[in-house]
C-alpha cells in the first residue's frame, strides 16, 4: 500500500489510545501532528515527546492536536504519558497497521543486527485530512518546533 501523498487526504483510521477508541475522521476541523516514534521510555523518543509536551500550547493556538503513535500498548503508552506529562493522545499501534498505511516501518540496525522497526516521522495534515507536510528520518532537536513553524503556516 503506498504511503499518503503530500496533497492527498490521508485513508481514514481507527486505533485504539490513552483516550479509548481513536479515530482520524473525528479530527476534521482542526490541523493534525502525526509523529511515529519506536518506542516508549527511550532517551528520543522521551525527548521528541518532551519537545511536543513544551510546545503543546502553542500548538493549540494554532488549531492544530498532536498525537504520538508506536507499537506500544495503550497499558505502556498510559504510563508513558503520565511519566512525563504529556497533554496529547498517544496511539497504540500493536499491529503496526498504521504504521504500515504511513510506510515507516523500515530496516533499522543495531549493534550490526539488522531489524524492521519504526523510522521516527512526522505527518502534518489540514483541518480537511489532507497531508501538507512530512518529515522522514527525524532528528528530535528542534523538530517539534518546526513542525509548528509548518503548522502556523496552514
Amino acid at each position: 500500500m503506498p504511503a499518503p501523498a503530500i496533497g492527498k487526504k490521508v485513508k481514514n483510521f481507527t486505533v485504539e489510545s490513552t483516550a479509548g477508541s481513536w479515530k482520524l475522521n473525528e479530527f476534521q476541523k482542526k490541523k493534525l501532528v502525526i509523529y511515529f516514534y519506536p518506542k516508549n521510555n527511550t532517551s528520543g523518543c522521551t525527548k521528541e515527546g518532551e519537545a511536543f509536551r513544551d510546545l503543546a500550547a502553542n500548538f493549540k493556538k494554532a488549531n492544530t492536536v498532536i498525537v504520538g503513535v508506536s507499537p506500544d500498548s495503550v497499558a505502556s503508552h498510559l504510563k508513558f504519558k503520565e511519566k512525563f506529562r504529556f497533554p496529547f493522545e498517544l496511539l497504540a499501534d500493536t499491529d503496526r497497521l498504521v504504521c504500515l498505511l504511513f510506510d515507516v516501518i523500515k530496516e533499522k540496525s543495531m549493534y550490526g543486527k539488522k531489524y524492521m522497526g519504526v523510522e521516527r516521522s512526522t505527518f502534518l495534515l489540514d483541518a480537511a485530512g489532507i497531508l501538507r507536510s512530512e518529515w522522514r528520518k527525524v532528528k528530535v532537536d528542534g523538530h517539534a518546533e518546526a513542525v509548528l513553524v509548518a503548522a502556523r503556516a496552514l
